[in-house]
């Protein structure tokens, strides 16, 4: 579940204005009875969760007490997961989707806060509930059931409304005199300063005008360590990880691009420890490699199959092919949550966190960005471009051969990506390039692969009959679609190789 809520801060005199006229035609505002919340928050002893803006607490009196909040990037929308279970031990599913954060340091109560609540309902005509408006009296209490502290804040959140609706409702709170408020949770008010200090994890910045080739790897470093640890709690959960995508391909894209930034930038960083966290990322990256290739077969199998309504191809054997392809997916999904919970895992996160706030470099790294960095990206950009790359491709060569080449091709658009704040357009011009190129040669790897599954899984079952038919159309179509990713690749290949897109590389 995604929350959306806007705060507003008021003090004790601050009356809630009528909200009638923010309800639609034919709807009402509706008043619910005050309620008395207690939630216990846990944390680790330097606040690790709070301070990267997650919670997780148990609130008396819900009929799911315990809730895991997860930051999205948004500021004020986070995801929010709840869970039954009683009040003295967290169930280990909530503690498992802030693995990330806690790192195995152990969850303590940190603080308690108790919240009297007035809730107001903006209904539709049908009685939907479309917006949530609550004025909370909050009091921060000590491990006798003391007051240590008292604050007052209005919660706007949306239900079933769209954004428009929470603009109005925030327009009529402050013309009542209420103030926009931060986003700051209750219980990082209730804990003060050090909730609120920098998280563990650094995030990207903006780079120096002198940047020395150490500041842009380190940015990239930043970028896809903060990807792929903000996409484990999505992992754990099934969901999409944003663009359509995945959380598992977004979490694997993290780990390719943090290894291809590993190899390529290898001059600039001390062996001893890059190369041990790339051997670990590749342990990683092999366990949600299964999982996505049989999601990006299941997403294929459909659309291969479907392709001509003039040719239908029979349904039942299709289904038998995807609930061989589902088995294999679950088989994959459950191997990810194994190496998840794994003592392995939780040193490679440790191993994360602490090479996103300090990369290991030797004396190179300190050189000036644009004197050090294009000579680098040029040694994928040449394993590209050469013999064993573009260059050695046969039109009619066997699939491995241009697999490879979309592998060199990925390698080569990643250092690009890299070093794009310090080169600039030049770079992205190259990048966009690269990318239409990657899409082609991806699309083939795609369809060279389901053409060889469709037909091994037929394989696999060699009574029926019906199923060796369907695979082998599939079969077809997928080939059909390898030649016609060979014809395209030239045009693709020339807009890359162009003058003015590769001329600031040495």
């Amino acid at each position: 579940m995604v929350e959306e809520e806007q705060k507003y801060e008021v003090d004790d005199t601050y009356v809630l204005p009528d909200l009638s006229a923010t309800a639609p035609a034919g709807g009402q505002v509706r008043a619910l009875p005050q309620v008395t919340l207690v939630a216990r928050y846990l944390d680790t002893v330097d606040l690790r969760l709070a301070r990267a803006g997650a919670s997780l607490r148990h609130r008396r009196g819900d009929e799911l007490p315990w809730t895991v909040k997860l930051p999205t990037g948004t500021p004020g929308v986070r995801h929010e997961i709840s869970r039954p279970g009683a009040a003295g031990q967290p169930p280990p599913e909530l503690v498992e989707l802030v693995t990330a954060l806690h790192r195995g340091a152990p969850l303590a109560p940190v603080t308690v806060v108790r919240t009297v609540r007035h809730a107001h309902e903006v209904c539709d005509e049908a009685g939907a509930v479309l917006a949530e408006v609550v004025d909370d009296q909050v009091s921060v209490l000590d491990d006798n059931d003391a007051t240590t502290g008292t604050f007052r804040e209005l919660e706007v959140e949306l239900k079933a409304g769209d954004r428009t609706l929470l603009d109005q409702i925030g327009g009529v709170l402050r013309e009542a005199g209420a103030r926009d408020g931060s986003f700051t949770p209750k219980h990082v008010r209730a804990l003060g300063a050090a909730a609120q200090a920098e998280p563990d994890l650094v995030a990207p910045g903006e780079l120096p005008a002198d940047a020395t080739a150490g500041d842009v790897v380190t940015e990239a470093v930043r970028k896809e360590v903060r990807r792929l640890l903000a996409h484990d709690p999505l992992v754990r959960l099934r969901v999409p990880g944003g663009g359509g995508d995945s959380a598992v391909h977004q979490m694997r894209v993290a780990i390719r691009r943090l290894r291809s930034d590993l190899r390529t930038f290898k001059p600039l960083l001390r062996r001893s420890w890059s190369s041990p966290l790339r051997a670990e990322l590749r342990w990683l990256a092999e366990h949600l490699g299964a999982a996505r290739d049989a999601e990006v077969l299941r997403a294929r199998l459909r659309r291969t199959a479907n392709a001509d309504p003039l040719s239908p191809l029979d349904q039942d054997a299709v289904d038998r092919l995807d609930k061989a392809l589902a088995k294999r997916q679950r088989q994959a999904l459950a191997a990810i949550d194994k190496a998840l919970r794994s003592a392995r895992y939780l040193a490679l996160v440790d191993a994360l966190v602490l090479a996103a706030r300090a990369p290991r470099f030797t004396r190179r790294a300190a050189e000036p960005a644009a004197r050090t960095l294009p000579a680098l990206v040029a040694r994928p950009w040449k394993r590209l471009t050469g013999p064993d790359g573009v260059e050695g491709l046969d039109p009619l060569g066997p699939d491995d051969r241009w697999h490879t080449v979309r592998k060199e091709a990925k390698q080569a658009r990643y250092a690009v990506n890299a070093v794009l704040p310090a080169v600039g357009k030049d770079a992205r011009r190259l990048s966009r390039a690269l990318a239409q190129v990657q899409d082609v040669l991806g699309e083939h790897q795609d369809a060279a692969v389901a053409a060889d599954t469709w037909l091994a899984l037929a394989a696999d079952r060699p009574g029926d009959h019906k199923l060796a038919v369907v695979a082998g159309r599939l079969a077809e179509r997928e080939r059909e679609t390898v030649r016609q990713m060979r014809a395209q690749f030239p045009a693709a290949w020339h807009r890359a190789t162009r003058r003015r897109r590769t001329r600031w590389l040495p």
